[in-house]
């Protein structure tokens, strides 16, 4: 799909508030309602949309520990590995990335003692894992969901 400035303006807009309603867009790019909301379920039924989401601050829930792994897997295991990571609800993200059949796994915890629970329990339980390298986040400067237009 070949995507315009309107477009654009309309992604961007979503980005900063999904909630915004076809009438608020349309006002800011001098369009109809009518004509946005064409727009945006075109932009859905295309994928350009996957969804619309909400953003929730983890720490607000009791999710005061935010750490982030690289964990390097047999290249035969590392479909199993990431599988069970995805499907373990302290898991946040989990990528595949460059280099050594290295999975990339956000997760978010209680506390330090759940942190040591998850770490020794539900990661080293993994068969196939070969080395894991942590990092705690201390200080979140920018955080952001899907791509910024």
């Amino acid at each position: 799909m070949k995507l315009d400035d309107v477009d654009l303006k309309i992604l961007s807009l979503l980005t900063e508030n999904a909630r915004m309603s076809f009438v608020d867009i349309g006002k800011e790019l001098n369009l109809s309602r009518v004509a946005i909301r064409e727009r945006i379920n075109m932009l859905t039924e295309n994928g350009v949309i996957e969804k619309f989401t909400v953003v929730i601050n983890s720490e607000k829930l009791g999710k005061k520990v935010s750490a982030f792994f690289e964990v390097d897997c047999n290249p035969s295991s590392l479909v199993a590995v990431a599988q069970a990571l995805a499907d373990n609800p302290n898991v946040a993200s989990c990528y595949q990335m460059t280099g050594p059949s290295t999975l990339h796994t956000h997760v978010l915890v209680d506390d330090f003692s759940s942190l040591e629970h998850f770490i020794n329990n539900e990661l080293y339980a993994l068969e196939g894992i070969t080395r894991v390298e942590s990092h705690i986040l201390l200080r979140r400067f920018k955080s952001r969901n899907g791509l910024k237009l």
